[in-house]
C-alpha cells in the first residue's frame, strides 16, 4: 500500500503538503509542478489500498482522474479552496473543500490539525494574498510582528517562485524547494538553517518586479470599466512575476479588478497567459470570468487562464467589463 502526496507548486500547495507531511502522512510518491500545472492527479499510478492526499488543486479540473482512482479502490483526501463543482459522494473520498474567498488550502489543513503547524499556514496565506486571514492566524498564535513579517516575505517569495510556463522559468523547481522544507516543523527554522534560500529568491524577485513596475496599463475594452490590464512581454521574468504583480496591484488599488497578460506563442499561435484579480473590496467573480475560457479556472478572488489565443482577447475584455463595470 503506497502513499501519494499531490500538491500545487505554489506557496499554498507546498505549505499545505508540508503540514500533512509533518502530521504523519509520509509519502512514497510526490507529484507537483508549476503553479498553473493543475491536472496533476492523472500522473498518479495508484492501486486498491493506496492512499492519496491532494492539496491545493481543483477537484473539478481533476474529476476524471479522481473517478478512476476511486473506482480502483484508492482512498483520497482532498484539501482545497478552488472551484470544485459537484463533489462526488463516495466512501473513498474525504473532501475538505472550502471555496470562500478568505481561506486557502493551508488554512483548511491548519484547521484540521488544530493549528499544530500554524506558521506554515500563515506563510501560505500571505503567499495567496490573503493578508487579513494570515494576520488573524498569526495573531491567534501569538506571533511577534517581526516573525509575522518574516513569514509574509517567505510566503510571497515561495509563491512567486511557482509562476512560469515550465520549471525552466522558475528560480527553483517546486519539488527541490519542497525537499528543503522536509526537516523543518516551522518555516522560521528553515530560514535560519538555509539563509541563502531566501536571499536567492529575494534577489530574483527584486529584479523581476523592477521590470514590472516600469509598465503602464493596457486598454482591453473601449468603454469605461473597473479593470486595469497590464501586458507583459514574452520573457521568463514576465512569466515568473505575473501572479505576484497582480497580487500587488490588487492590494494597492483595492477598488478595481486587474488582469495581467503575458505574451507568448504556442504551436505557432500567439496568445497570452492571464492572471485575473477581483477587487479586494469585492473579492468575487474572478473564477467565473476565467472559467468562460477553455483553460481557465481558479477561485473567486484570484484566477487565471493558462492559455488565451490572441483572437479571444477582445472577448476577455468584454467579459471583464461586464463583470466589473
Amino acid at each position: 500500500m503506497a502513499r501519494h502526496l499531490v500538491f500545487n507548486g505554489d506557496a499554498d500547495g507546498l505549505c499545505a503538503a508540508q503540514q500533512l507531511r509533518l502530521a504523519g502522512f509520509v509519502p512514497d510518491h510526490l507529484v507537483t509542478g508549476v503553479k498553473r500545472d493543475i491536472a496533476l492527479l492523472e500522473r498518479v499510478d495508484a492501486t486498491a489500498g493506496d492512499t492519496v492526499h491532494v492539496a491545493d488543486i481543483s477537484l473539478d479540473s481533476n474529476r476524471a482522474a479522481l473517478t478512476r482512482l476511486l473506482d480502483a479502490g484508492v482512498q483520497v483526501a482532498w484539501h482545497d479552496h478552488h472551484f470544485a463543482g459537484e463533489i462526488p459522494a463516495h466512501p473513498g473520498l474525504a473532501a475538505h473543500i472550502d471555496t470562500s474567498p478568505d481561506t486557502c488550502s493551508s488554512l483548511i489543513v491548519d484547521a484540521l490539525l488544530n493549528g499544530r503547524f500554524r506558521a506554515w499556514a500563515v506563510a501560505a496565506a500571505y503567499g495567496d494574498n490573503l493578508h487579513a486571514a494570515a494576520h488573524a492566524a498569526a495573531q491567534a498564535a501569538g506571533m511577534s510582528a517581526v516573525d509575522e513579517a518574516l513569514l509574509r516575505e517567505f510566503g510571497e517569495l515561495v509563491n512567486y517562485n511557482a509562476y512560469g510556463e515550465s520549471e525552466a522559468d522558475l528560480c527553483m523547481p517546486p519539488l527541490a524547494l519542497f525537499s528543503r522544507f522536509a526537516a523543518h516543523a516551522d518555516p522560521r527554522g528553515l530560514i535560519a538553517a538555509d539563509p541563502l534560500l531566501l536571499t536567492r529568491l529575494r534577489e530574483c524577485f527584486a529584479r523581476d518586479m523592477a521590470q514590472a513596475h516600469s509598465l503602464t496599463p493596457t486598454l482591453l475594452h473601449d468603454a469605461p470599466c473597473g479593470v486595469a490590464a497590464y501586458l507583459l512581454p514574452d520573457a521568463p521574468w514576465a512569466r515568473r512575476v505575473n501572479g505576484v504583480f497582480a497580487n500587488e496591484l490588487a492590494r494597492e488599488h483595492p477598488e478595481r479588478a486587474h488582469a495581467v497578460l503575458v505574451e507568448g506563442v504556442r504551436e505557432g499561435t500567439p496568445g497570452y497567459m492571464v492572471s485575473v484579480r477581483a477587487p479586494t473590496v469585492r473579492p468575487a467573480g474572478a473564477d467565473a470570468v476565467c472559467r468562460q475560457f477553455a483553460s481557465g479556472g481558479g477561485r473567486s478572488r484570484a484566477a487565471g487562464i493558462n492559455w488565451l489565443p490572441k483572437a479571444e482577447l477582445p472577448r476577455l475584455g468584454q467579459i471583464l467589463a461586464a463583470a466589473y463595470p
